[in-house]
């Protein structure tokens, strides 16, 4: 499936340097307000166990046994309160974010940046308001498309007999909302049982605020971790989401001493190998001090909220399609070519499908390439399955 992350935040928290982390693509990074002027597109991975690890001979693809699983990532600018409103570079940005199927927010924990993302003394800012005001923001941007031609609509769904998930859904497609997202918002702040022509503004707010959490999920990064207030980081991980601290400025370190041949790292270890080059001083001593951080935070944090987003915010899984089930290869003898992340409960001919249209509808059975059994179009895939797809000739 084609999926994209969005990055959230104020300026200034370290969104741009997450995503050079995570992307090692070339962006401005700076310490004022609005560096990021339009969203930055990139690639970055999630990581995962490969299963040529199994196998006597290696895929290739995978490095010690870690597969990069590539996936979208935008870089919004960062927001300042009111964009909703159009104030800052406002509603351009909660546009971009319309893409994205989960949020990672990410989050001055160090509380050394005010509310519009200007530098203030550690621990001045609650980064608690930062993640309210996020909220905040996307549920009336929300609303603001919602409340715009409302009681036309409402009107329409009463005299046409018109089902109300569908009208709210058809609103709001652009912001990247489904019928089911709908529903599940109906059902979960009980508006269902009003009649909706009676609904007031908070109504539509509670709705709104729902229909984020539902179909926008979102992961707290609390950036800076390594320089953030222990209490800080404490209330962060109270809140009822999934928060990891992070250190960005550490990951993007790393990832650029491996790419210049100084160290042997891959995204997300908790450790690095120093290599043979020379190292100055300053290296030296920027390496000691990133080996601190990642030993008291388990690791710089960038990887585990990537993966975290994917596996558990998204609950998808990775699938493996081979066309001979006992070399786990492609018809060129290329081992365990491709990696598909799929949602879990998806089935063997939902796989075809994500292969292509024409294997999909001329699905004849699946195999289990460690079993070699036979599976039928509905059985549900596991994470880290390796399958054949069998098809009819055309």
């Amino acid at each position: 499936m084609s999926m994209t992350i969005g990055l959230a935040g104020k300026p200034n928290a370290g969104k741009s340097t997450f995503f050079k982390a995570a992307t090692l693509a070339d962006v401005e990074i700076a310490n004022y307000p609005f560096t990021t002027i339009n969203a930055n597109h990139g690639v970055t991975y999630v990581r995962v166990e490969c299963p040529c690890k199994e196998k006597e001979k290696r895929c290739g693809k995978c490095v010690d046994g870690v597969r990069l699983v590539p996936i979208d990532i935008i870089d919004v600018a960062g927001l300042v309160p009111d964009a909703y409103k159009g104030r800052g570079l406002g509603n351009t940005f909660l546009d971009e974010l319309r893409q994205a199927q989960a949020i990672i927010h990410v989050v001055d924990a160090s509380g050394g940046t005010d509310a519009e993302g200007n530098p203030v003394d550690i621990g001045d800012h609650d980064p608690l308001e930062d993640v309210a005001f996020l909220n905040r923001e996307i549920t009336m941007w929300l609303y603001g498309i919602l409340e715009r031609n409302w009681v036309k609509l409402a009107r329409k769904i009463q005299a046409e007999g018109l089902k109300l998930e569908v009208v709210i859904a058809e609103q709001l497609a652009g912001a990247g909302i489904r019928e089911s997202h709908v529903n599940a918002a109906l059902t979960e702040t009980g508006l269902a049982r009003l009649d909706h022509i009676k609904w007031s503004e908070d109504d539509m707010i509670r709705l709104c605020d729902a229909m984020r959490e539902i179909s926008k999920p979102l992961l707290i990064a609390a950036n800076k971790a390594d320089i953030a207030p222990r209490g800080n980081l404490d209330r962060l991980k109270d809140l009822d989401r999934i928060v990891v601290p992070t250190s960005a400025a550490a990951e993007l370190a790393l990832k650029s001493a491996a790419k210049n041949g100084l160290i042997k790292y891959s995204p997300g270890d908790q450790k690095f190998e120093i290599l043979g080059g020379e190292l100055t001083k300053a290296q030296k001593k920027g390496l000691e001090a990133i080996q601190k951080v990642i030993e008291r935070l388990g690791s710089t944090g960038v990887q585990e909220c990537i993966n975290r987003t994917v596996f558990e915010l998204l609950d998808l899984i990775v699938v493996y399609p081979v066309e001979d089930e006992g070399k786990w290869s492609d018809k060129k003898g290329n081992i365990l070519p491709d990696a598909y992340l799929m949602k879990r409960g998806s089935a063997c001919r939902d796989l075809a499908y994500q292969i292509h249209t024409e294997i999909g509808d001329r699905f004849l059975y699946a195999v289990d390439a460690r079993t070699r059994l036979r599976l039928g179009e509905k059985h549900e895939l596991k994470n880290g399955d390796v399958i054949k797809i069998v098809s009819t000739a055309k």
